[in-house]
C-alpha cells in the first residue's frame, strides 16, 4: 500500500481545527447533550450491574427454599406412618391395675398416648431448678 493519503474536504478541515476557530453553539449544545446523555447510560449500566447481582442472590436463595421444601415434604410423607407407629405402641402398653377416681373421669375422655420418647432440652437445668423449687413451696 502506498502513503496517499487523501486530501480532507473543507467542512471537515474546518471541523478539526476546532481550537482556532469557533464551534456553532447547536454543535456544542448537541454535544453536550451526547456528554449527558453517556452519563445517563453510564448510570444505567452500573444500576442493572447491581440489579443482576440482586437477582443472582435471589435465585441462589430460592434454590435454599426449594431445597428446604423438598426436604420438609419428605418428613410430612412420613408423618402419618410415624402417628401410626405411636398410636400402635401406645395401644399396647399395659394399663396399671390400680384404678382411682381421677382415672374413671379420664375412661369418659378418649384416651391419649402415653410419652414415648423424652427429648432433653437445653433448658433442662433450670426447669427442675424451678420445679423443685415449686415443690419446696407447697
Amino acid at each position: 500500500m502506498s502513503n496517499f493519503t487523501r486530501p480532507l474536504p473543507n467542512h471537515l478541515r474546518n471541523q478539526s481545527m476546532g481550537g482556532v476557530q469557533q464551534q456553532s453553539p447547536v454543535l456544542l449544545a448537541r454535544i453536550a447533550e451526547k456528554k449527558a446523555e453517556l452519563a445517563n447510560l453510564k448510570d444505567l449500566q452500573a444500576l442493572s450491574g447491581g440489579l443482576a447481582d440482586q437477582m443472582q442472590m435471589l435465585a441462589d436463595k430460592l434454590s435454599t427454599l426449594s431445597d428446604g421444601t423438598e426436604a420438609v415434604a419428605a418428613v410430612l410423607s412420613n408423618w402419618h406412618n410415624v402417628l401410626r407407629a405411636i398410636n400402635m405402641a401406645s395401644t399396647k402398653l399395659p394399663k396399671p391395675k390400680e384404678e382411682d377416681e381421677s382415672e374413671k373421669k379420664a375412661e369418659d375422655e378418649p384416651p391419649l398416648p402415653q410419652t414415648l420418647v423424652r427429648i432433653p432440652t437445653q433448658h433442662a437445668p433450670a426447669v427442675i431448678e424451678q420445679a423443685n423449687a415449686a415443690t419446696a413451696d407447697d
